[in-house]
């Protein structure tokens, strides 16, 4: 049984699959693979490094698709690469599901599709296949790179014979997976950072990295609403609304640095920092998007393009910011999908000899949850 790896956009994504190192474990399970011609080039993985892990090199997308049982992806697969699919084909990546105008197609051709990003993230076998805090932790780290080289000012605070140099000011809003690693960066690079997210839980994680809270006061029964729904979910009362504003308008008029990354899978990013707030930052204050391709946390960003306010202040629209970091998050990437595919495998029972089979099975906890499409249908609950 094969499992394709195909090459993605290079002009957008850098990143591949399937790496030498997981070609190594998916031939160990049995597997063959077989790898489109420069697939990883763009995250330093040559033909031959793949020829020596065991792999086939195919010469075209076409013919990887034609070929495999599986096919694995980093994003969606082209419109005309669908077109080679056929009935009981697998096809496994982080396809953005709830945006995916694919699906019906997917469905028509019988292919069974598994969205990485829906992985039930509170299960503990699912931790090693979670593609989004894998990816998310490098662009977290990565984003605060990106604000160091677009600042005009170094991190630090130095003292030196002409004078102190005092530290930036770095302000990150949304504290999941992406923030944290922010906050723990720019602490190592020294700078005072402070944080801020709907999510009363993140406190305590925040302080725990040196962070300061930027604390919105809340009753009672609001803390406990936000706690018990999971942050983003929650609905705050206009006073609270009104109150974070505040909070956030103060610290970022203050800011050197500031890192957004919330982002809400199926809906566009909430809008976090607006014209009013920028207008009152400090020229040569940098802002990093993370949120870019999804509608943006920033009034005004752009994927993947800065751009200039008329009061000096940079704004970083930040895509991709795994794809800066392709060796790397393409291994953790393929780590995810080598976890994820061991769980479509039938057990072997007794007869050692007995060939490769999958079990798809809609009734597991993690399949079931990943599968947009089965059996000629859509399975995706719209949002």
């Amino acid at each position: 049984m094969k499992i394709g790896v195909i090459s993605a956009d290079i002009t957008s994504e850098s990143r591949v699959a399937i790496t030498p190192d997981a070609v190594k474990k998916l031939r160990k399970l049995g597997f063959e693979v077989v790898v489109q011609s420069g697939a990883g080039q763009a995250a330093y993985y040559a033909d031959e490094l793949y020829q020596a892990a065991g792999a086939d090199i195919a010469s075209s997308r076409t013919e990887v698709i034609t070929q495999s049982k599986i096919i694995t992806t980093v994003n969606d697969l082209p419109a005309e690469a669908t077109e080679s699919l056929s009935s009981g084909q697998i096809v496994i990546g982080m396809l953005d599901p709830y945006r995916n105008t694919q699906l019906d197609t997917y469905a028509a051709k019988g292919a069974t599709v598994f969205a990485m990003e829906l992985l039930p993230r509170t299960l503990s076998r699912a931790q090693n296949m979670d593609v989004l805090s894998s990816q998310a932790n490098l662009a977290g780290y990565k984003a605060v790179l990106l604000a160091a080289n677009e600042y005009s000012r170094p991190f630090p605070m130095f003292m030196t014979s002409a004078g102190t140099v005092k530290p930036a000011k770095v302000v990150i809003l949304g504290v999941g997976v992406a923030g944290l690693q922010a906050i723990a960066t720019a602490k190592r690079l020294g700078a005072v950072v402070e944080a801020s997210d709907l999510r009363p839980t993140a406190r305590e994680q925040v302080e725990s990295l040196g962070g300061k809270w930027l604390d919105v006061p809340m009753s009672a029964e609001e803390a406990e609403t936000a706690k018990s729904t999971g942050g983003y979910a929650w609905t705050p009362s206009e006073q609270y609304v009104k109150d974070q504003a505040a909070v956030v308008d103060k610290a970022l008029s203050n800011a050197d640095i500031v890192i957004t990354t919330a982002q809400i899978p199926g809906r566009n990013a909430p809008r976090l920092v607006h014209a009013a707030t920028l207008a009152k930052m400090k020229a040569g204050s940098v802002l990093i998007d993370m949120a870019a391709g999804t509608g943006g946390n920033v009034e005004g960003s752009v994927p993947n393009e800065t751009i200039t306010t008329d009061n000096g202040v940079r704004i970083v629209g930040a895509a991709n910011i795994p794809s800066m970091l392709a060796a790397q998050s393409s291994d953790l990437y393929a780590n995810n999908l080598v976890n994820f595919i061991t769980t479509l495998i039938a057990p072997a029972g007794d007869d050692a000899s007995a060939s490769l089979a999958l079990n798809l099975d809609m009734e597991d906890e993690i399949q079931g949850a990943l599968a947009v499409t089965h059996d000629s249908q859509v399975r995706l609950a719209k949002r």
